[in-house]
């Protein structure tokens, strides 16, 4: 083949040039050989770095955390009484009763209502297990309800009139808010009594 006047036979010298260049033989395997001091070093390296991989995943014990790592499995989580009577919180992260960021998990009991409400604070769930059926206005009505099957999201802004509804089985939902949190009705007459 021909490219811009230049022929094979013009790199022929080269092509000889660069066979006769003695290459030095190298095993297939290529073994690195290196002087027993040297082989002793990268074998403890090795063995080393082995030992530190395998207790690095473990070097917080099961309670020893990092400052400020919180780390619960849903049966070590701690429930009190609720807001509402009849619910039940468990605190992940702050308190939702003083100022500041809070993460909590609420269970409603099956088959109960609340009327509607609002609380001071931004707030947004996310449905852990169970529907829960979610409105706003400031008075209950049915056809605003939405289902909100576990793995929904939901947000409520600050202030906002909202009422809710379990049917079977109950709901588990987890509320990230900014306390002080305080749970206000609409109409003071739909409070639960305690």
């Amino acid at each position: 083949m021909k490219a811009a006047g230049v022929t094979r036979e013009a790199h022929r010298p080269f092509r000889r040039q660069l066979a006769a260049t003695p290459r030095p033989k190298v095993p297939a395997h290529n073994p690195v050989r290196y002087s027993p001091k040297v082989n002793e070093m990268i074998r403890f390296s090795l063995l080393a770095g082995l030992a530190l991989g395998l207790t690095a995943p473990g070097a917080y014990a099961a309670d020893e955390l990092p400052a400020g790592a919180v780390r619960k499995t849903a049966e070590e989580l701690v429930w009190g009484p609720g807001r509402v009577p009849g619910h039940e919180i468990a605190p992940l992260i702050g308190d939702s009763t003083k100022p500041g960021p809070y993460v909590e998990r609420v269970k409603f009991p099956a088959n109960s209502t609340s009327q509607a409400h609002s609380h001071p604070d931004d707030r947004t769930y996310t449905v852990i297990s169970g529907t829960w059926y979610v409105g706003y206005g400031d008075t209950f009505d049915p056809a605003k309800l939405k289902a909100l099957p576990a793995g929904s999201y939901h947000t409520e802004p600050a202030n906002v009139n909202h009422f809710s509804v379990v049917k079977d089985g109950g709901v588990v939902v987890q509320i990230t808010g900014t306390g002080t949190t305080a749970t206000r009705f609409f109409d003071p007459a739909n409070a639960p009594k305690k």
